[in-house]
């Protein structure tokens, strides 16, 4: 037989079950993704291409489409590697908005600042369940 441990989270929770922190995290870390997902194909495509008429750089945000459904059925293993993920989308941010001008430098500024609210919801959905399981 195989003892649970503290940072098992045991199975994911039935929403209904879940708890408003972790019930608005996931609405926060899905509302940023989607975001983050808008805002790199409007960016790469129509507001500040980096060639006229866009670029392949929209692609960029086909990785972000994948963790979609588990942030959706509330896993556990998605917010954990989101929380990973979204820095290689940070340090993105971080550098055009160092190198870019006018709407650009503002884009990046805006990525940068999503991926840091991403990463405080991902950590708190997770912090905030593994808490309730121990207390359980």
């Amino acid at each position: 037989m195989q003892y649970p441990s503290a940072n098992d989270p045991g199975p994911d929770p039935d929403p209904v079950d879940a708890s408003p922190l972790v019930a608005a995290t996931r609405a926060v870390a899905v509302t940023c993704v989607l975001a983050l997902i808008a805002l790199g194909l409007a960016w790469e495509l129509w507001l500040a291409p980096v060639r006229d008429g866009g670029s392949w750089l929209a692609l960029k945000v086909l990785p972000l489409c994948i963790p979609l459904a588990g942030l959706l059925r509330y896993r556990m293993y998605t917010y954990r590697w989101v929380s990973l993920l979204v820095w290689i989308y940070f340090t993105e941010g971080v550098v055009r908005a160092s190198v870019e001008r006018g709407a650009g430098r503002w884009l990046a500024l805006t990525e940068a600042i999503l991926c840091l609210v991403l990463f405080a919801a991902c950590v708190q959905h997770v912090r905030s369940r593994l808490k309730r399981k121990t207390i359980e």
